[in-house]
């Protein structure tokens, strides 16, 4: 039998970065890419190197090329991480595990490295793929804390829990990470919220702006347990800018949608000057030269913003496409559930 599970890339509406930091964030996943995990029964345990893993190069150039892309490291550590990790997860629990063993394969369209989440999608997807293959369940939250344990204690990625939480419920989600909850329930506390087909937005990235977000986080990390009072405040105001972007929605209020998520910007701009790199503002002030909203759907590298109507739209495409930046309508996932 093979088993076949995807995860989708992320976009964070609102909030961001704030979810590490107990504030809260609205994001979702979305269809237009899209991490799979291919699993079927082996003798032995096999973890299937692809592109992304490359160790042979036609020369300089195609080694720089790669590593522009993938960054120093493909694919196979992020298995290797979520193999270790649900390893752990069946002990730690007293969960007995079969006498059997898997090879697994993996592949993502995903652009790399952009603030998507593609990451965490293969760790998730891998994840789904094991406890489907053992016969074993596990709930959307706990799911999102195991892949986030396995980025942070396996590979040292500085990662907030925003990114898995959307990608294991594949609903949009509206997060709130209260401290005191936290500590009580090992989870935070996530609704499912409800976006509207006539919110009209648009995700835009480019490809050569690949950072990962261990670099904005680990400088914020710095700061925040410092206590670094303009952090600590941001903080705050992310978290209630998420409200708003809450009631906002509710009511219909595009106006104020758009205000919310340019803020969430500008807010992420005073207090990360210095990791905001001048590409990514450079796209978020393209975006809004035509009138559209715009902000980071992660750490860099893509966007996400509200436009008006078609005509707006379409100018935007032609300005970010003169910029080499490609820009899409997203597929909110709405499911709910594994697929």
């Amino acid at each position: 039998m093979i088993i076949r599970k995807i995860a989708y890339p992320r976009a964070a509406l609102i909030g961001n970065p704030s979810d590490g930091y107990h504030g809260k964030t609205i994001a979702f996943v979305f269809r237009n890419f899209h991490a799979e995990i291919m699993l079927y029964e082996t003798p032995e345990l096999v973890l299937v190197p692809t592109m992304r893993d490359n160790t042979v190069f036609s020369g300089l150039k195609d080694l720089a090329d790669d590593v522009k892309q993938y960054g120093y490291y493909g694919g196979i550590r992020l298995m290797k991480a979520a193999v270790k990790k649900f390893y752990d997860y069946c002990c730690q629990n007293h969960i007995g595990l079969a006498e059997k063993n898997f090879t697994m394969r993996y592949m993502s369209d995903i652009p790399n490295r952009l603030g998507l989440a593609g990451s965490s999608a293969l760790i998730t997807a891998a994840m789904r793929a094991m406890f489907a293959f053992y016969g074993l369940s596990i709930t959307p939250a706990h799911l999102a804390s195991l892949v986030l344990a396995a980025e942070r204690e396996e590979l040292d990625i500085p990662a907030g829990l925003q990114d898995r939480v959307a990608q294991a419920y594949n609903v949009p989600v509206f997060m709130d990470f209260n401290r005191e909850f936290m500590e009580i329930n090992g989870v935070g506390k996530y609704e499912r919220f409800d976006l509207p087909d006539d919110l009209n937005l648009f995700i835009a990235y480019r490809t050569d702006l690949a950072e990962g977000s261990e670099v904005l986080h680990s400088r914020l990390r710095e700061d925040y347990n410092a206590g670094k009072k303009e952090v600590l405040d941001a903080m705050k105001e992310w978290a209630f800018l998420t409200e708003e972007m809450r009631d906002a929605v509710g009511k219909g209020d595009r106006e104020k949608v758009a205000s919310l998520i340019n803020r969430n910007f500008d807010l992420r701009c005073e207090v990360c000057a210095s990791s905001v790199s001048e590409k990514n503002r450079r796209m978020v002030l393209l975006a809004r030269s035509v009138g559209a909203s715009a902000k980071l759907t992660g750490s860099g590298g893509a966007i996400i913003g509200s436009y008006k109507d078609e005509a707006m739209y379409e100018r935007l495409c032609r300005v970010l496409k003169e910029n080499s930046i490609e820009t899409l309508k997203p597929l909110i996932v709405r499911s709910g559930g594994e697929e």
